[in-house]
């Protein structure tokens, strides 16, 4: 009897498991859209987009207020192709992924880059930018330095961006530097300006204006020590939102209006390849 009851009880584990597996399997690649936030978005009919609206010049404020630079005018892109309304909603950096993850936004457009630690909780498009970090430097505390790596020493002071790849970065590349970190980007200058940090790691580009604007305190090593794809973020393992992502990627590229827009924003820079 004990072994009949041992046998009935293996033979209905076993009926529960086929049957779940039967039941994943039916699942439809209809059904799969169905839950993918591409969908939700055209339901609703509203794109909601996260980001930091003070990384000049993927986005910004104008005179007025509004949201704008480069990576507004992508999101406006993805929107109209959409044929959705868009709603930017602004952050601070370190609220964006959270924000993502948990549903308060559809997709980050934020100049973030796409790396391997991010991509284990994130999804990310193709790169629609690559740039790397540069750093920018002290005349008044570090005038001797002219290569990043003199940098990775004792009694150097770092000045980063909190969460930003450049943060994530510097432990490892440099160790034996001292780091302090920051909410905001102007911080993180006006510790360089004033000779309180030897550098601030950035992208290349923003390195660029910040010298620019203090010359007399600052120099520039645009040298770029890494790799920096930004990528639009979606949620983990949302195949239909991603494969919509490259495809309007590799449209407006193909039509011209990507290279309209690097005009309008990078005019200084090299042509994109």
């Amino acid at each position: 009897m004990h072994r009949r009851r041992i046998a009935a009880l293996f033979t209905a584990l076993a009926l529960i498991l086929f049957l779940s597996g039967s039941s994943a399997a039916k699942t439809s690649p209809f059904e799969i859209y169905e839950q993918s936030v591409l969908n939700q978005v055209i339901q609703k009919n509203k794109l909601t987009v996260g980001m930091e609206v003070e990384f000049w010049p993927f986005e910004y404020a104008d005179e007025k207020g509004n949201p704008t630079g480069f990576d507004v005018d992508i999101a406006r892109l993805v929107a109209s192709e959409l044929g959705v309304e868009l709603e930017i909603k602004d952050m601070e950096w370190t609220g964006l992924i959270p924000a993502l993850q948990s549903g308060k936004v559809d997709i980050v457009i934020s100049g973030m880059t796409g790396t391997l630690e991010r991509a284990k909780s994130l999804t990310f498009s193709d790169p629609y930018f690559v740039t790397g970090l540069c750093a920018l430097v002290s005349l008044k505390k570090a005038a001797d330095v002219d290569e990043v790596k003199k940098l990775n020493a004792k009694g150097r002071i770092l000045a980063l961006k909190t969460g930003t790849t450049a943060d994530l970065a510097a432990g490892k590349k440099f160790p034996l530097a001292e780091i302090m970190r920051f909410k905001d980007e102007t911080a993180c200058v006006r510790e360089v300006v004033e000779g309180r940090a030897d550098a601030f790691f950035y992208d290349q580009i923003s390195i660029a204006k910040h010298q620019r604007q203090n010359p007399e305190s600052t120099k520039a090593l645009l040298k770029p020590f890494t790799f920096e794809p930004y990528s639009i973020a979606i949620r983990k393992g949302d195949f239909d939102f991603w494969q919509w992502l490259n495809r309007f990627l590799m449209t407006i590229r193909a039509d011209g209006r990507y290279d309209e827009l690097y005009r309008k924003y990078f005019k200084d820079l090299p042509a994109p390849e």
